[in-house]
């Protein structure tokens, strides 16, 4: 019966989401952030909205020694050659870096870093404006396994846990097993621990803003159940979990699962060794990327998300839909076909998402991803369509042109205020009044 209400729910959900925009006169207000009785500005997930952090651009004379590192394609940034779709909007940055690249005009196209702390600053300034709770700090295992690697991700997430403090943004860390083996777990947990002795991330008076749920540090780990191929296995990620809980339980761990992790179909293994592993950790995060576009959400999300939500309460696990607000990747790629392969439609294709989860009971959310340019998933600034640098004979497809360069911070942010407990939203998309 609980089934069969939220399906109902999940019908007029698509036909709202269809209808005209509500109406929200101003911007909603920053959310104040106030610190518990142990110093720490977030005790828990729930109820809190936060986006995946990349963190792995770099430019060329940033010092950080790799070149266009996530920019360049075969070695090369230059017009036909970029592994990234979405141009980013570099109007409000103190740093930036000259490319090959130039708009129509020819003026030449700009690009940032992260390694530039002013960068990472301003990054969260843009989440505090926009009412965004924070971000999980990427750290892909493939990445910092070497020195190089190593040390930009820890200069990153250096500058992310300096800015977090200053606009009081939640900040969790999550390991990326993209490309991991069996022998890398143990290099995950001496890693971790080498986090903690040089960041100090469970010190309350030195990181309040880290990320803390059911009383312990959160951190993140993704990429565990999935069919495609990986040379790690479940047992692998149990060890790795039960080692870096320990017996007193000092961390609380997410984990990022295939979206059928559930049914153990699809895009998952059919090992209920999975589900074993979810009982034994505190919040799961389903990988709904590419799973779903406008057209088919309700038919894919309105059968599985109400499944989820109640095998993971009587589980007594917490549980964070993923949301995004649109997927390409023909840079990425080299097909020119995948360009804009799930459309935006102007954030209709966001918030129908948001709303589905809000709707459905979930307390907390991820929203895929703050910075990824690569694969067209980012909220942060970039460049409109039509208003992007050149690329022989590809291109780079841009925000729609009739928005503005932060839409999708905001409209996160107005997903934010609806988890922090706004009345005023619904399936309906508000409507942005300047």
């Amino acid at each position: 019966m609980k089934i069969l209400k939220l399906l109902c729910l999940f019908s007029t959900l698509y036909i709202s989401c269809t209808a005209n925009e509500s109406q929200i006169e101003t911007p909603k207000p920053v959310q104040e952030v106030v610190y518990d009785q142990t110093g720490i500005l977030f005790p828990s997930y729930k109820g809190l909205v936060m986006a995946g952090y990349q963190g792995w651009f770099t430019a060329e004379g940033d010092g950080a020694g790799r070149g266009w590192h996530h920019y360049q394609k075969n070695g090369k940034f230059e017009p036909g050659f970029a592994s990234i779709d979405f141009w980013p909007d570099v109007t409000d940055y103190e740093k930036t870096y000259q490319t090959a690249f130039k708009y129509a005009n020819a003026e030449s196209a700009k690009v940032y870093s992260p390694y530039d702390e002013e960068s990472v600053d301003l990054h969260f300034k843009w989440m505090q404006e926009h009412n965004i709770d924070g971000v999980y700090m990427q750290r892909f295992v493939s990445e910092v396994k070497s020195e190089s690697g190593k040390r930009h991700f820890n200069k990153v997430l250096a500058n992310a846990l300096k800015a977090s403090r200053k606009y009081k943004r939640a900040i969790s860390v999550m390991y990326d097993l993209s490309g991991s083996t069996s022998s890398d777990m143990n290099f995950i947990a001496k890693d971790w621990q080498e986090l903690q002795n040089t960041f100090k991330l469970y010190d309350n008076k030195e990181n309040p803003t880290y990320l803390r749920h059911n009383g312990r540090p959160l951190l993140a780990i993704w990429g565990v159940g999935f069919n495609d191929g990986r040379k790690y296995t479940t047992a692998d990620v149990h060890k790795l979990v039960d080692q870096i809980k320990g017996p007193t339980k000092k961390a609380s761990i997410l984990l990022g699962v295939p979206y059928y992790w559930r049914t153990l179909s699809t895009d998952t293994e059919s090992s209920p060794a999975l589900h074993e592993l979810i009982k034994t950790v505190d919040v799961i995060m389903p990988w709904a990327v590419g799973r779903y576009n406008s057209s088919t959400y309700t038919s894919v999300a309105g059968t599985t998300l109400p499944g989820d939500l109640l095998w993971c309460k009587a589980n007594k696990i917490d549980y964070a839909p993923l949301v995004f607000p649109g997927f390409s990747w023909g840079n990425l790629k080299n097909d020119k076909t995948l360009y804009n392969q799930i459309p935006r439609a102007k954030g209709d294709f966001l918030w129908q998402q948001i709303a589905g989860a809000r709707m459905s009971g979930a307390e907390a959310l991820y929203v895929a991803m703050f910075d990824e340019v690569d694969e067209g998933t980012a909220i942060f600034k970039t460049k409109k369509e039509g208003a992007t640098p050149l690329n022989a004979d590809g291109k780079f497809v841009g925000i729609e042109p009739e928005l503005e360069s932060d839409y999708y911070l905001w409209l996160t942010g107005q997903g934010a205020s609806w988890f922090h407990g706004s009345k005023e939203f619904g399936p309906q998309k508000p409507d942005r009044v300047r």
